[in-house]
């Protein structure tokens, strides 16, 4: 990670801009394929008038959305850890003076028991971010790439040159799924010209773009195809990936499925509850990416959740922020049809302060 006081220095403005060459070699060939199809193939190629109208609809269609996502997930700004979680420079001195683990693990843990936290480390200790100074909000994680904590952090990726986390995550998934949209729709509308070239049937030299059009095309849509239905399943299960591969720790130990609220729930806390805005690229995410459901085993031994209901936690900038809770009865672990939201649609978990001028969710 870069120190602050190198910011602005020739070495700094360089790795800024090799950050940027994954997206730019994927907008370079985003942009060809753009080319190769609307002028090789559906003018100069095709000869019917209906099919080349049906074909430009579809795949500006796809074009369009796909650009919209990509450049969400690229542009989204990372959510802040909110103040609250910041530990106080006086308290600060006192942990980098602790003599002790146990006197480290103290001040820690009396500094965050009213944080709305249920995640400890391996040891059941409180997280806490040495580089960033705060107490890591559950499911949040340091990126050494971006240099700070992440809201549910999923991964760095580069592809994207952003953390994929609560801030984007909608926005990934949709960039993955109309990329995957996209590569297949150009694979199935020029696999029949592509088979013509090797008849030989096609002249010109527009017959070389439609050879690359349609490999490259087949080439991401296999790379695609895995990496989209595997965030499918993560939706699902409710993790990301980082908690796939480490499960998360709770007091009362590991528990890969302790955010999971029933497949349903899970895909409305990323996409929202508004049906119509599901597929667009815009935020819906329920929450606020500090505050998450859990499921019941862990509710009432947190300072977070309890088990007469719903709680409301206060952060320091006197904004309050509701959150939901999964109701279960005892036939909830054998399936999960049977969770639903506790508090129905009267229950909110927008908090568009921290968003930062983006929409905490739609209901």
């Amino acid at each position: 990670m870069l120190r602050m006081d190198n910011r602005g220095s020739g070495c700094w403005w360089c790795v800024k801009a090799v950050k940027w060459i994954p997206v730019v070699f994927i907008l370079s060939i985003v942009f060809w394929s753009y080319y190769a199809y609307v002028v090789p193939l559906c003018y100069e190629t095709i000869e019917s008038n209906v099919q080349k109208v049906f074909y430009l609809i579809f795949f500006h269609i796809f074009f369009f959305l796909f650009l919209w996502s990509y450049w969400q997930t690229i542009a989204t700004d990372l959510v802040k850890v909110p103040d609250k979680f910041k530990l106080p420079a006086a308290e600060m001195e006192k942990l980098l003076q602790a003599e002790s683990e146990s006197t480290h693990r103290q001040i820690l843990e009396r500094f965050a028991q009213d944080l709305p936290i249920t995640n400890r480390t391996i040891k059941g200790e409180i997280r806490f971010c040495e580089q960033c100074q705060v107490v890591k909000p559950d499911r949040a994680h340091h990126c050494s790439v971006c240099g700070t904590c992440v809201l549910k952090m999923d991964h760095h990726c580069p592809w994207v040159n952003n953390c994929v986390g609560f801030h984007n995550y909608k926005f990934f998934m949709l960039f993955l799924a109309y990329a995957l949209l996209y590569c297949i729709f150009i694979v199935a509308t020029s696999l029949q010209y592509f088979i013509m070239f090797w008849r030989g049937e096609l002249p010109g030299m527009g017959k070389f773009h439609l050879l690359f059009l349609f490999f490259v095309a087949l080439m991401f849509a296999i790379s695609l195809n895995s990496l989209f239905f595997y965030h499918c399943y993560l939706i699902l299960h409710n993790r990301s990936t980082l908690e796939a591969f480490r499960p998360p720790m709770f007091r009362t130990g590991k528990d890969k499925d302790g955010f999971s609220l029933g497949k349903y729930n899970n895909f409305q806390e990323v996409f929202g509850d508004n049906s119509r805005l599901w597929f667009l690229p815009v935020f819906t995410s329920l929450g606020n990416g500090v505050v998450f459901p859990v499921r019941s085993q862990h509710q009432g031994v947190s300072n977070t959740y309890n088990s007469m209901g719903s709680t409301q936690n206060s952060f320091g900038d006197g904004v309050t922020f509701p959150e939901r809770q999964c109701e279960e009865d005892r036939h909830t672990l054998l399936g999960v049809e049977t969770q639903r939201w506790a508090g129905g649609d009267e229950t909110e978990l927008d908090s568009p302060s921290l968003m930062a001028g983006s929409r905490a969710g739609r209901h």
